[in-house]
């Protein structure tokens, strides 16, 4: 099986996970993505991404593992789950821009 539908999560201030979508189409792919402000409902939105038939879905480096997990059962691990990582020479600017919350 072919991977044919994608799902990415990002976050971003004062995005809408309703409003602020896009979808990439080309022959049998596309690939939809979601902007949140901050990681709560992520679950949800996982779900939904499901129900509509999503093959994989990715989770920008911001959500961090401890998303990445709450996404894996909210789903009920039914699809491949992963994350964006960033090397060691990235952390301390990854933790300025997601400070702890």
């Amino acid at each position: 099986m072919a991977l044919n539908k994608f799902g990415f999560i990002f976050t971003g201030e004062g995005l809408d996970p309703c409003s602020d979508r896009a979808v990439i189409e080309k022959g049998q792919f596309s690939a939809i993505i979601i902007g949140m402000s901050n990681p709560d409902g992520v679950e949800k939105i996982a779900q939904e991404l499901v129900q509509d038939g999503v093959q994989l879905i990715e989770l920008c480096g911001g959500f961090g593992p401890l998303w990445t997990s709450r996404v894996i059962n909210a789903i009920k691990n039914q699809i491949p789950v992963g994350s964006v990582g960033y090397g060691p020479e990235s952390i301390n600017m990854m933790a300025e821009l997601f400070p702890a919350t």
